[in-house]
């Protein structure tokens, strides 16, 4: 009598929970429905930020319980601070919004780098499309045809603002290595800055290889740019011969720093929801994400776009951005002086 009272009481447990999971995914599908979930984007239209934040609007819907309606929304500042500063205080903790901002929001937020009123340990992160290789680039009639060419030539590279990678960048490799980029702007985002190098504007500017390779292929094709650096931690197979920022410091601790920076690409094209929002909620978004990331639909949208896609879960995301406060203090301190030079 004793085993059967326990395996009874054992049964309604488990029969407990599968209705208490029932009705939190009724729950969510009921709130969900008739709604509209906005995914804001921290850049202008035409970079790979953009591209991914409409192609996860255009698929998402289906993979929310109640399939609302997802819509694309641009906010670009300040490299992205402004949407993230957004969705700190402002945004809805409902899960209704979501957006995509800078790969290195934790690491301008170590660096208190100003603009920055947001804590990015805080936000629920929700997943990444694709991890991201930053390059230099500089059109074809500049002065400098390598990296190293800005130690002997004044070179004005576009910025989208104090605390993006664009304006980072040239100002550690300033500091360190004695190079000579000079920073206008800021553009309100990578497009921009483009097609500034293309007016003449400027000489360079900073975009990934992804953005280069498919949207501006032409320009490969026709040489004209030329890759200065990729930043990222190893050269990649399709820039053999262009170095990257960690393999241009002159000391271990150089290294240490420029691969501090550079670990941005990692966290790539990832979208943030608002902090405080019901756990329940939050993993509905990340499944949902999850479920976006092998749509069918959207894979073949990803494969004929001949874009590099390498997704990552929500908590991987969290874990990332959780040990970016890790970095030594000695570290942190000497970058800060230098980007604030």
């Amino acid at each position: 009598m004793i085993i059967r009272r326990n395996f009874m009481l054992g049964m309604t447990f488990v029969s407990s929970l599968i209705c208490a999971s029932s009705a939190m995914a009724q729950s969510a599908a009921d709130f969900y429905k008739g709604k509209t979930v906005s995914v804001y984007i921290g850049f202008s239209p035409g970079g790979t930020y953009d591209y991914f934040g409409r192609l996860v609007a255009r698929h998402m819907g289906k993979h929310i319980p109640g399939n609302p309606n997802v819509v694309a929304h641009d906010m670009p500042g300040a490299g992205s601070f402004t949407l993230a500063n957004w969705m700190y205080r402002i945004a809805p903790k409902d899960g209704t919004a979501i957006g995509i901002v800078s790969q290195t929001v934790a690491i301008e937020e170590v660096l208190k780098s100003p603009g920055v009123a947001f804590k990015s340990a805080e936000f629920n992160w929700i997943g990444r499309a694709t991890s991201n290789v930053e390059i230099s680039l500089v059109w074809h009639t500049s002065k400098a045809k390598k990296v190293l060419d800005a130690l002997n030539h004044d070179i004005p590279m576009a910025s989208t603002g104090a605390g993006s990678p664009s304006e980072g960048y040239p100002k550690l490799m300033n500091g360190v290595l004695g190079t000579r980029f000079k920073l206008v702007g800021p553009y309100p985002g990578s497009t921009d800055g483009l097609l500034a190098m293309e007016r003449g504007e400027v000489d360079g500017a900073l975009t990934s290889w992804n953005t280069l390779n498919v949207s501006r292929n032409d320009w490969l094709r026709d040489k004209k740019v030329n890759v200065l650096v990729q930043y990222a931690l190893e050269r990649t197979a399709d820039m053999p011969d262009v170095p990257t920022m960690v393999e241009l410091g002159k000391t271990d601790e150089d290294k240490a720093m420029f691969r501090f920076y550079v670990s941005g690409g990692e966290v790539g094209r990832a979208f943030i929801a608002p902090p405080g929002m019901a756990a329940d909620r939050v993993a509905v978004l990340r499944k949902a994400f999850s479920d976006t990331m092998k749509d069918p639909e959207l894979l073949d949208e990803v494969k004929r776009a001949n874009l590099d896609f390498h997704p990552a879960s929500g908590e991987v995301l969290q874990k990332i951005i959780a040990d970016t406060a890790n970095v030594q203090p000695a570290v942190v301190a000497r970058m800060q002086s230098l980007l604030q030079n």
